[in-house]
């Protein structure tokens, strides 16, 4: 089969005249690194996302190491998370020689099960902090993932990664940390780049002197016309994770038009649940308040289909269709699972997500034509493979 002329890419960001313009005229300013456009969009993103405050960093993998480190995730200690997430959200938990406490996921929004976490933390000792993850957007169940660890007084860092700021309480706000990706494919981008919020006062003083290079001072402060002095001091071995101006100019125009971005997402999730919404051989996401649509994860029903997930996968890619598979699950990577001796069965859930589910395009620049040709690709190739 030939394939089509139009390829529909999984995913595409969504830029305009709005963030040409702005990065033109951090061109022209002559300021292109951490700077005071920098330090407005980390003000827009706090109003935003009711937090006192917000730091700007080079990516949500930096935020979380800095988050971890500030809460006091040291060597030796534990961080529990699911381990149906990218390889960053464990990542920065073994950078500052922790251990990883993986806890599987619920099985129909296959995000952190609170009921299994509380089990966990009641057999695991020295667990140093709980990191949930939002798959998808969808918000994980608080609540009682707060209420466990606030009896044991173990702080919370929330991987937002996949969300956007939509207020307090909500995604990014609930834990003592919360950090969101500004990744090329996330809800809002720059690129490169995220974004920590903590209402935390001794966490964010901690978490600015670590972003660059354990310096008392930005360097706003110490070369521009605003700063007293070129001086300044290295009070700890911090990293390199600041923003750029270039990228927070993005970012400015990026979250302005968060609303509008979010809406177009979130038609065309309704498109597809009503498109699809009558294949016995898929379950699809529910529409649940607080999502950020940032993926559309379809699950397939392979007891009614005569192939695997990754053939109906590469059957949408012959027609043009652009999926992408999240998440493999951590504890089936090599290093997690030989250093751990963790086996697939270990998380019945996370496994039966990674063999059943893949997603769909879902971004701003997708026209209704192309939606409805997914919709029909995808009811066409399930046709084709049913047992």
């Amino acid at each position: 089969m030939s394939r089509p002329t139009e390829f529909i890419p999984f995913s595409r960001p969504a830029l305009g005249a709005g963030e040409e313009q702005a990065v033109v005229e951090v061109l022209r300013s002559g300021w292109l690194t951490t700077g005071k456009v920098c330090a407005r969009f980390e003000e827009e993103f706090a109003l935003r996302a009711r937090v006192p405050h917000a730091l700007a960093v080079s990516s949500a993998t930096a935020g979380l190491h800095l988050a971890l480190e500030a809460v006091g995730v040291r060597p030796g200690t534990r961080v529990a998370l699911s381990p149906y997430t990218f390889a960053a959200s464990a990542e920065v938990i073994r950078y500052l020689g922790a251990d990883p406490l993986f806890v599987d996921v619920e099985e129909d929004s296959l995000n952190l099960s609170p009921s299994l976490l509380e089990a966990a933390l009641k057999r695991h000792r020295r667990v140093a902090a709980v990191m949930p993850v939002h798959v998808a957007g969808l918000p994980c169940r608080m609540e009682p993932i707060m209420a466990v660890t606030r009896r044991k007084g173990i702080p919370v860092v929330e991987d937002a990664a996949h969300t956007l700021p939509g207020g307090h309480p909500g995604p990014g706000g609930w834990g003592d940390a919360g950090v969101f990706s500004f990744y090329a494919t996330k809800p809002i981008t720059t690129g490169e780049g995220g974004m920590v919020v903590t209402s935390r006062e001794e966490l964010a003083r901690r978490m600015r002197v670590m972003r660059l290079h354990g310096i008392d001072r930005d360097v706003w402060d110490r070369y521009s016309a605003q700063g007293a002095s070129w001086y300044y001091q290295v009070v700890a071995p911090g990293y390199k994770y600041n923003l750029s101006d270039l990228a927070a100019a993005i970012g400015r125009v990026q979250l302005a038009r968060a609303d509008e971005l979010w809406d177009a997402r979130r038609r065309i999730a309704l498109a597809y649940r009503q498109g699809l919404r009558d294949l016995e051989y898929l379950r699809l996401p529910d529409e649940q308040p607080g999502h950020s649509w940032h993926l559309f994860m379809i699950r397939l029903n392979l007891q009614r289909l005569s192939v695997d997930r990754d053939r109906f996968a590469e059957e949408l890619g012959a027609r043009g269709i652009g999926v992408s598979v999240h998440f493999i699950p951590l504890h089936l990577m090599p290093y997690y699972r030989r250093r751990y001796r963790l086996r697939p069965q270990d998380y019945p859930a996370a496994l039966a997500a990674y063999r059943s589910t893949l997603s769909l395009p879902i971004y701003a620049g997708l026209t209704d034509e192309q939606v409805q040709r997914v919709i029909s690709t995808v009811r066409a190739v399930g046709d084709l493979l049913l047992r």
